[in-house]
């Protein structure tokens, strides 16, 4: 019985260690990408700037502006990622719908056929639902486990119960 024991704290702190060399190595790989998005918005806001120089071109102006918040989101959303060991939803979703809205800009709304003007109206639609409804759903799992763990203890103490009056 100690040995099965010993065999099974043996596994577990394996495990621990496995799982604790994948989340530095996750870690490692999300810097990088700090580092290389850092990298991309600072060569795009000197492209940018360097573009002043030439006739303004409003909706390229426009587009590149865009671009960069969509990286310094990314940026954030990584940071995030780092601080909290998790991915937000909302900022992802945010920075989805600011990329479709950059598409749009830089296509232009006349260019673009109908159908895929009504594809991404639905599809922005359907992110703003996801946005609005991400409190909902995080009070309601939160509720969920609330009632799982009471149920669990109510289980317990029946269990003792039980035991204590045979």
């Amino acid at each position: 019985m100690l040995q099965g024991l010993i065999s099974k704290l043996s596994n577990w702190l394996q495990r621990n260690k496995i799982v604790r060399n994948l989340e530095v190595f996750q870690d490692f790989i999300i810097i990088s990408l700090c580092l290389g998005l850092f990298c991309v918005m600072l060569m795009r806001l000197g492209d940018m700037f360097f573009s002043f120089l030439h006739p303004l071109d409003l909706r390229q102006v426009t587009s590149d502006i865009l671009f960069i918040l969509i990286l310094v989101e990314l940026f954030r959303l990584l940071i995030d990622h780092l601080q909290q060991q998790r991915t937000s939803v909302t900022t992802a979703v945010e920075i989805t719908i600011v990329s479709a809205l950059r598409e749009v800009i830089l296509r232009g709304v006349l260019e673009i056929p109908r159908d895929q003007i009504l594809g991404i109206a639905v599809f922005l639609v359907v992110l703003t639902a996801i946005i609005v409804a991400l409190p909902w759903i995080s009070r309601f799992v939160e509720q969920t486990k609330i009632t799982n763990s009471e149920t669990t203890e109510k289980t317990q103490l029946l269990a003792e119960n039980t035991l204590a009056s045979d």
